[in-house]
């Protein structure tokens, strides 16, 4: 049976209400996630004696447990305790759907771009560090000025990962009554008795999406990891045999 393409186009405001709905807590989430890791990832890297166990817990336990699980115990599970229910916090965020996806997304993508950074920071190139030093900068000016532009430049490649995962995630908040973009899929099938035309439209949506994602990230990746490119390049032309001269 052919898609209804009739109907998807009646209903294709509703899916771009859904792609806002993605887009706003997935960039949301790793805006406020990128913030709260980058603390905790020079926390984790200098093996902070107080800081350090603390984070590494946090990292397990959001790395460890499914997002769904997280979800659904900061939507349905905070909600059981009386102290929260009366405390200031519950009507106007703790009992939005929104406002517990965005929590539940920004707590998750903090711990994995946490463990990102860490390595990112402990893999700076020694040198680096060294001529720093040398030349008198101070651990904060050594962090703000040498390393952590150094480590965000070379994670970027594995941040652009982490954006696309937390991009496909997002569909958990279909779970919780959000009209995100699977949601309106599911919405678009259950409304009309359709069998796949709301999930083929979504899945092409997010497609797309990653599809942006992708291009802008490669863009990143020629603009800040240029001097890389022209390292390797130079490397490979050095170590290459010469060419041997073809028989007369």
């Amino acid at each position: 049976m052919p898609l209804d393409i009739a109907l998807i186009a009646e209903n294709f405001d509703r899916f771009l209400y859904g792609v806002w709905v993605t887009l706003n807590l997935t960039f949301l989430s790793l805006l406020l996630g990128g913030l709260l890791s980058i603390p905790m990832a020079i926390a984790r890297a200098s093996k902070h004696r107080v800081f350090n166990p603390l984070v590494q817990g946090y990292t397990y336990v959001f790395r460890g447990t499914p997002l769904l699980v997280q979800t659904y115990l900061i939507y349905y599970g905070v909600g059981q305790f009386e102290v929260i229910r009366e405390s200031f916090l519950w009507d106007p965020i703790l009992s939005s759907a929104w406002w517990c996806a965005l929590i539940a997304f920004t707590l998750n993508t903090a711990a994995y771009t946490t463990e990102l950074l860490r390595g990112a920071i402990a893999d700076t190139p020694t040198g680096e560090v060294e001529a720093a030093i040398a030349t008198g900068h101070s651990y904060r000016s050594r962090l703000r000025r040498i390393i952590l532009p150094s480590a965000f430049r070379r994670a970027i490649p594995a941040y652009s990962n982490e954006v696309i995962f937390m991009l496909h995630g997002s569909v958990i908040a279909s779970t919780i009554t959000l009209q995100d973009i699977l949601g309106v899929g599911r919405w678009l099938n259950g409304r009309y008795y359709l069998a796949y035309e709301g999930f083929i439209t979504a899945a092409l949506l997010y497609f797309l999406i990653v599809l942006c994602i992708t291009w802008a990230f490669r863009g990143f990746e020629r603009r800040y990891l240029r001097h890389l490119t022209r390292r390797d390049t130079t490397a490979q032309s050095v170590t290459s045999p010469l060419p041997t001269p073809e028989r007369v």
